[in-house]
């Protein structure tokens, strides 16, 4: 069993309830200023400032709660993959919520095959590829998941650098829903594949990290942590 470093999920899950909640907090502090006018200055002025402030509310209620739903549902997908990561060979190390760059990495895996940087889609449709982009049902996604893999494996890879190991670092895509059709694949260099095939993937014998030098590396991701 791989050792885990960090809580999977956790990150998505503050950051989803601060960004999904701060309209809310805005809109009962403007309702908070209409009360005040109202009383004390201008009905008239008092009370259009409160039904703007409480059209606000609602509003940013309903958004926020979708907005809260779409990060908890991305948490739920991260404790899928640390779940899966967690039954890889003891030889292997898992951050979850690895910082590198100020950027939050879902997972980090450092083992004898090497250095990977995970990012993870918690994907409802169907997954595919066409003329090298990633779609999701039939469509492209508002942001590019290969883009974002990509710079947060790159990131990685400089804040290893900055800390002294100057190994490579292998972006992996993984959808937790498994909905990616063509199973496994790769892509300007980051592997694209099913939460179900990763431990598959890891399954391996090669050895690009000697275990005193994984050891030094395990020992600088710590104090990045």
């Amino acid at each position: 069993m791989a050792k885990l470093h960090g809580v999977a999920g956790e990150w998505a899950r503050v950051k989803g309830t601060v960004m999904g909640l701060w309209p809310l907090f805005c809109g009962i502090f403007a309702a908070g200023f209409a009360l005040a006018v109202l009383v004390v200055a201008s009905v008239a002025i008092g009370a259009m400032l409160l039904a703007l402030a409480v059209a606000w509310i609602g509003w940013s209620i309903y958004k926020g709660v979708r907005h809260v739903e779409r990060y908890f549902k991305g948490a739920r997908g991260e404790e899928r993959v640390a779940g899966i990561l967690k039954n890889l060979p003891d030889s292997y190390h898992v951050f979850n919520d690895f910082v590198a760059g100020g950027v939050h990495v879902d997972h980090v895996v450092a083992g004898p095959a090497g250095v990977f940087a995970i990012e993870t889609k918690y994907w409802r449709g169907p997954v595919t590829i066409e003329d090298g982009h990633i779609l999701i049902d039939g469509q492209l996604p508002s942001h590019s998941p290969l883009s974002q893999v990509l710079r947060e494996a790159a990131l990685v890879k400089e804040t290893l650098a900055k800390a002294g190991w100057k190994g490579g670092v292998t972006p992996i895509l993984a959808f937790a829903s498994d909905t990616f059709s063509a199973k496994i694949a790769e892509i300007q260099g980051a592997v694209i594949m099913n939460s179900c095939d990763i431990r598959k993937s890891f399954e391996t014998d090669r050895v690009i990290i000697p275990p005193a030098e994984l050891d030094r590396l395990v020992s600088l991701m710590e104090s990045n942590s």
